[in-house]
């Protein structure tokens, strides 16, 4: 009697373990390649490296018809031993009433999303492919981000109207939580306008809310795009202002480059940081090569000369 139960039981949890696995999607996507970079002014070292990272993601469907899926991204390419999870995240796709998304680790807010969109070729964003030189740079006005981070987007309210919003609990350095949404609206063919805003989550006179608006346009083969951002913090070293345009081509379908230009207009500053940049992107398969040549006038709000800083990247990539 206990023999056939025990064939029983084994039976029965085979089988369930075999629905489960059934029920499951599971998936392994990773990448690899070799870059080249340089800038003037500094020593650069080595300029070669090495890009590699590796996805896996796996989903199930609930019986309410809702998706749950769960996704890790393993990207050493920092060099920190600690951090080999560059990503993790865990979504619920309830259809209709939007997604909920968890972010473990590497959680932009709904207005990171957005805090420059305009039309890069190269890979780079026209303030981010120059480092620091003798003063620290700016860049462009971002918004919060974080671990144990929740985010939520929804497309389905109105036709060519997204809306995500998301909130990151309070912190050790942030006391209060912090809130942060962005809205898009596509629904005319070939324009997008959108919207973001944040606030920090912290007191006095750290406290910074930001916002940006964009508009951008494609017509056949050209993107052309425009954004201003900006914060407003009880102090002028923390109310800023950031503008970007840029206009993209794709030649092929394979070809596409771009021009961009922006600048970051500190409030304790007399001198605006100024970003241009060139991208082109060439892509055969699997296979992608992407160059970027960058130049940043006024690095911080300084005039001094070591701070025009020019810079460059020539990467090759594959997909797996």
């Amino acid at each position: 009697m206990n023999t056939f139960k025990k064939i029983g039981l084994t039976a029965l949890a085979g089988s369930l373990v075999a629905v489960s696995v059934n029920a499951a999607d599971l998936s392994v996507t990773g990448g690899a390649g070799i870059t080249f970079a340089g800038q003037d002014k500094t020593t650069k070292g080595n300029g070669w490296s090495m890009t590699d990272n590796m996805t896996f993601a796996g989903s199930a469907e609930l019986d309410n018809g809702w998706t749950v899926s769960t996704s890790f991204l393993l990207d050493n390419s920092d060099g920190v031993s600690s951090q080999i999870f560059d990503s993790r995240s865990l979504t619920i796709d309830m259809t209709d009433m939007g997604t909920l998304t968890f972010t473990g680790h590497d959680g932009g807010s709904a207005m990171n999303d957005v805090d420059d969109v305009m039309p890069y070729a190269g890979g780079n964003e026209g303030w981010d492919l120059v480092g620091t030189a003798a003063t620290a740079k700016f860049g462009r006005v971002a918004g919060t981000g974080g671990t144990n981070q929740f985010k939520y987007n929804n497309s389905t309210l109105m036709d060519g109207l997204s809306v995500t919003a998301s909130y990151q609990p309070s912190n050790s350095t942030q006391i209060e939580g912090t809130v942060s949404y962005a809205v898009a609206y596509t629904g005319v063919e070939g324009l997008t306008i959108g919207y973001g805003a944040d606030e920090n989550g912290k007191l006095g006179s750290a406290a910074i809310d930001a916002e940006t608006m964009y508009i951008k346009y494609a017509y056949g083969p050209i993107t052309v795009g425009i954004q201003e951002s900006e914060t407003d913090a009880n102090t002028a070293a923390n109310s800023d202002e950031f503008s970007a345009m840029g206009i993209s081509y794709a030649v092929s379908d394979d070809l596409t480059i771009s021009y961009t230009e922006s600048a970051y207009d500190a409030g304790d500053k007399a001198s605006d940081e100024e970003h241009t940049m060139i991208g082109a992107s060439y892509t055969m398969g699997s296979m992608s090569l992407a160059v970027s040549v960058n130049d940043v006038k006024n690095m911080g709000g300084s005039t001094a000369t070591v701070d025009d800083v020019s810079g460059y990247e020539l990467a090759l990539s594959f997909v797996f």
